[in-house]
């Protein structure tokens, strides 16, 4: 399990190459990367914060949970924190399994809680200014099926 929390850049087709190859005994790898998208057409930017130490074991724990709940042979997730462009990667999970169906379900499973409990805060900047972003039903609705 590798869960990662930083303020870097990184390349996910470089990190998926890594995760991969270490996934002994894996017949399926799924992964999902989150970008900074401009939903509202006038964001400039969105910054991150957190609390390190208590963030950390949160993503390990909820980890924790997904290889209890699945065959999986590996977790990878990476957040970062910081003031982030549109169009920058925020995020990474990826799943190793067995087989596909665990692999997809962990993963869907660790994005669900990424968007909606993870300990993060998210502030939107735009030309008239910044707000937080507010939680959202739909994201609290999609932690129903777990």
């Amino acid at each position: 399990m590798d869960i990662r929390v930083q303020a870097d850049a990184f390349d996910g087709g470089s990190e998926l190459n890594v995760f991969t190859a270490r996934a002994s005994g894996a017949g399926a790898v799924v992964s999902f990367s989150g970008l900074v998208r401009d939903v509202t057409g006038g964001l400039r930017a969105m910054t991150i914060e957190h609390y390190p130490g208590m963030t950390e074991k949160a993503l390990t724990d909820i980890a924790q949970q997904a290889v209890t709940r699945w065959a999986l042979a590996d977790v990878l997730v990476i957040h970062r924190f910081g003031r982030l462009a549109v169009g920058e990667p925020i995020m990474m999970v990826a799943t190793a399994a067995p087989h596909r169906a665990d692999a997809f379900a962990a993963a869907e499973f660790l994005m669900d809680y990424l968007k909606s409990r993870a300990p993060f805060w998210k502030k939107e900047e735009t030309a008239d200014g910044a707000d937080w972003v507010a939680a959202k039903d739909a994201d609290e609705d999609a932690l129903k099926r777990w």
